[in-house]
């Protein structure tokens, strides 16, 4: 749709849909859709309550631009306008795009064309006019807009209004062009001198209708075109497959055809009020059936999907308007539901529509609804999450994802969440820290006590001092280190072996991160604050904001390939620890801002930041340039709360703090 540049919040910009999956621990997790380079998992073993642990590249641009289709309704951007917020346009029977990006509504209240800001009623050039009001409408590919209305056909090609007098001064119910540019027009009968529906042809000029023997009933209702280029037309008396070749009926008895559209493989579904979805297989009509996405396996009611209109979306979702229950999406061999319990406008379905840059916009009788992707996408207990309370987050090996929250621990894999509780031998549902061993062997911390996952089983480890694990690293030798509320513990395949209370590190508190490194330890603290280095049972190093660390508390210490550390600090920005030497990168250097939750590389070793004011992006190039002079401006890229990436307050008992994600 055009673009106003005076209006904020209307954004035309092509949607590249590369993917990025982020693993995000506080509340959520998010995924983040962007055109960056390629992003691998990384391994890093207890984050507790802060910090996104992960980021991985999903899939290859495509030129494509559509919702993603492995999302549910809830997981897009939804914009809806009613009454309260002015909207007037009555009830919208159908919407189309022209070339010059407006989007056309038709309805009861007359046309209107939308800007992205602003619904404007459209009337003709003086000495025109519209039949009656619109009910169908449709752009065909040379730009022409065919509005069909309650009494005729016409075209608009942005100068000139054309009549169609051959189509009669019926009521139009459906358009559609072919691949061969032919356009169709179903019309509904029942004046004197057109008792009966027909289907009529416009191309070149030349139209020519069928149906005048009465073989569609009184009326064609809806028309559609399967995936090898085959017409059908819904009528009275059930679907016509018109072309090519001879017509074919399939008799529904005593119901109306309310829309055609295709299944995943291109054949024909069919919307039937009162009576669900069907489908063509072969030379038979068969049910059409879909799932819940809490139980794939629990097929809705067929009184459920009593469809209005049907819409597929490029990328293969199938978006159902239904009467009174609102809006269903069927993807990935599952269905959502979205009603007005959810913000939608209304339960009763009036149109469906997918325009150019890939949103999908509903119409009910009460208003009018926009979904679109958001970069940052929230994963959360409705798509099978144990809880929407994250308590950390681990991206394994095999290409899973653990989650552990404060009701079980969920594993993310192919797709598909499964859920581990007390059940599968974790000593608490209460779950903490993860972390992932040398062996590929899954950790996790409870408040009761400490296990490892194997043969789809957890094994509890006893034990362990502490009652509360923020943290676990551990190296290729067997070592794991814990940090928790009672000191720090030492295990060597699994067994303790020492343990430091956090006095004897000079520690008021506990760390809250460590990282293992060349047969010691990297901790940060968050009530104290500081970076330390902690080997052979002694501290052999400590910083502070003192020595150039960035100041407030440090949630996260990160390792790089050059065996810098990178501590992430509330107060001070981004600090760098190299040899003994700090420098700290801060809003001084070009960050947005100084509260910084995390940094993480990427494969092509980029950093991302979560920061309190946005997930921001730093190139190799950039990134090298700053280690270089510490006192040069970065380039950064920002990901903010209107692309879905929202600050939430997370506390932990005495120390609050904003997680981005």
């Amino acid at each position: 749709m055009r673009k106003d540049p005076t209006q904020a919040g209307f954004d035309l910009a092509p949607r590249v849909p590369t993917r990025v999956k982020v693993q995000a621990t506080g509340e959520l997790l998010r995924r983040l859709d962007k055109p960056n380079p390629r992003l691998s998992w990384k391994r890093i073993g207890g984050l507790n309550l802060t910090l996104i642990l992960a980021l991985t590249f999903l899939a290859s641009p495509s030129t494509a631009l559509a919702l993603d289709p492995s999302l549910e309704m809830n997981q897009y951007a939804h914009t809806s306008w009613t009454a309260r917020d002015g909207y007037s346009l009555g009830a919208v029977f159908a919407m189309a795009q022209t070339p010059d990006g407006y989007l056309w509504l038709g309805g009861e209240f007359g046309l209107f064309r939308f800007d992205g800001v602003r619904f404007t009623p459209w009337q003709p050039p003086a000495g025109q006019k519209l039949p009656d009001k619109p009910y169908s409408l449709l752009v065909t590919r040379d730009g022409t807009l065919w509005i069909g209305t309650f009494a005729g056909l016409v075209s608009w090609n942005g100068t000139e209004l054309s009549q169609y007098p051959q189509a009669g001064k019926q009521f139009v119910t459906s358009l559609l062009e072919d691949r061969e540019g032919t356009v169709w027009a179903g019309i509904l009968g029942g004046s004197p001198g057109t008792p009966t529906g027909r289907l009529c042809s416009i191309r070149s000029g030349n139209t020519q209708c069928y149906g005048e023997d009465g073989s569609f009933g009184s009326f064609v209702w809806s028309l559609g075109e399967d995936s090898s280029g085959a017409l059908w037309a819904g009528a009275e008396t059930g679907v016509w497959r018109w072309n090519p070749g001879p017509p074919h009926q399939y008799s529904i008895a005593r119901t109306r055809v309310a829309d055609l559209s295709q299944t995943d493989d291109g054949r024909l579904v069919i919307g039937i009020n009162g009576a669900g979805l069907r489908q063509i297989t072969g030379d038979k009509l068969e049910s059409y059936p879909i799932h819940n996405s809490t139980n794939q396996f629990a097929q809705f009611p067929e009184r459920e999907v009593d469809s209005n209109k049907l819409l597929r979306d490029h990328d293969g979702g199938l978006w159902i308007g239904t009467h009174e229950r609102g809006l269903i999406h069927v993807h990935h061999g599952r269905a959502d539901v979205f009603t007005t319990a959810d913000g939608l406008s209304g339960n009763i379905s009036c149109s469906l529509f997918e325009d150019r840059e890939g949103n999908v916009w509903f119409a009910s009788t009460r208003g009018l609804d926009r979904f679109r992707q958001l970069p940052v996408t929230t994963i959360s207990r409705k798509q099978g999450l144990s809880s929407e309370i994250v308590r950390s987050v681990l991206a394994a090996t095999d290409g899973s994802v653990w989650v552990a929250t404060d009701d079980g621990l969920t594993r993310w894999k192919d797709g598909q969440p499964a859920v581990f509780g007390e059940a599968s031998g974790l000593p608490d549902h209460l779950t903490q820290s993860l972390y992932e061993d040398y062996r590929g062997r899954i950790w996790v911390s409870t408040h009761r006590g400490l296990a490892y996952f194997a043969d789809q089983r957890f094994v509890a480890v006893p034990g362990i001092p502490s009652a509360e694990v923020y943290s676990i690293t551990g190296d290729k030798a067997g070592n794991m280190w814990l940090s928790g509320n009672k000191g720090l513990s030492h295990l060597l395949d699994g067994r303790l072996v020492e343990h430091f209370p956090w006095s004897d590190l000079g520690r008021r508190q506990q760390a809250k991160f460590i990282v293992a490194f060349d047969g010691g330890l990297w901790l940060s603290f968050w009530q104290d604050g500081g970076v330390l280095y902690f080997k052979n049972g002694r501290v052999q190093a400590s910083y502070t904001a003192a020595e150039g660390l960035g100041k407030g508390h440090v949630p996260a210490l990160r390792l790089d390939r050059d065996g810098a550390v990178w501590a992430a600090t509330e107060e001070g920005g981004l600090s760098r620890i190299k040899d003994g030497h700090i420098a700290t990168m801060s809003t001084g250097n070009g960050l947005p801002c100084n509260t910084i939750h995390w940094s993480i590389e990427d494969d092509d070793h980029a950093v991302w930041l979560n920061t309190a004011c946005g997930l921001i992006r730093i190139t190799r190039t950039e990134m090298d340039a700053w280690i270089a002079d510490p006192k040069r401006a970065v380039q950064t890229t920002v990901w903010d709360a209107g692309d879905g990436a929202t600050a939430h307050p997370v506390c932990n008992g005495s120390s609050g703090f904003g997680s981005l994600l």
